[in-house]
């Protein structure tokens, strides 16, 4: 069901690329366009067409059903807003179902490769690239501090995409690493990308090393435990 959702969303997110959008100003400077209202809709509808007593928590419109249900659906159907409005085709879709059992299932859509990657793939990781994404949302400052470090530098490169795309990259080898400062637990954002990279056998913790379940210290996402413990000797140096 994540993927057939995930699927539907990235189709209307295409049918829309590069036409005139109508922008739902957010709070701050963050903003919705009616591409994220139609691909939530068609995902919604997917869902509640299989499993209508579910419950639903979407990026854009919040969440239907009860707060403490045993199944819940969190979605973003456009990961990489300002990317799609800008016309350039790094964004993605994330639908993940949470249970009493944590993430069980989950998939992230790529609307323009029309790839989908999804917890029942046979995923690989391997940090043979040595690129890591480095989300500069929330904290650039501590941010740009991690990647100066020696230890960052002298073996990784730099990348910074779309969070559901950078965590299903690293979930499938395409990226050693991705790190964000930022609480994500039960995240529209990254609930789909972390279930991957689980379900992968990556090593996914936040920044002290410790599960992200139990803390709202941010997320690294590892290839494997030597590129884990490589990154987390990067962070432990810059103050948080």
């Amino acid at each position: 069901m994540a993927v057939a959702a995930a699927t539907a969303g990235a189709e209307v997110l295409r049918s829309l690329y590069g036409g005139a959008l109508t922008r739902f100003a957010k709070a701050g400077d963050d903003f919705a366009t009616d591409a994220d209202l139609g691909a939530e809709q068609a995902i919604r509808s997917v869902i509640a067409s299989a499993y209508p007593d579910d419950a639903f928590l979407g990026e854009e419109g919040g969440l239907t059903g009860a707060a403490d249900a045993q199944r819940t659906w969190l979605v973003d159907p456009l990961c990489g807003t300002r990317n799609f409005a800008a016309a350039t085709p790094l964004a993605g879709v994330n639908v993940a179902l949470r249970t009493g059992d944590g993430l069980t299932a989950a998939a992230v859509a790529d609307p323009f490769t029309g790839e989908v990657f999804s917890t029942g793939d046979a995923l690989a990781p391997t940090a043979l690239s040595g690129l890591v994404d480095v989300d500069f949302d929330g904290r650039p400052g501590w941010a740009a501090a991690m990647v100066a470090t020696e230890e960052f530098h002298s073996r990784f490169g730099l990348r910074v995409s779309s969070t559901s795309l950078a965590l299903a990259w690293v979930a499938t080898g395409r990226r050693a690493g991705y790190v964000h400062a930022g609480d994500v637990r039960d995240s529209v954002h990254f609930a789909a990308g972390m279930a991957l990279c689980r379900t992968a056998g990556c090593v996914v913790t936040d920044l002290a090393g410790r599960p992200v379940a139990e803390s709202a210290d941010g997320l690294v996402a590892a290839a494997d435990a030597d590129t884990h413990a490589a990154l987390l000797d990067a962070i432990a140096g810059i103050p948080r």
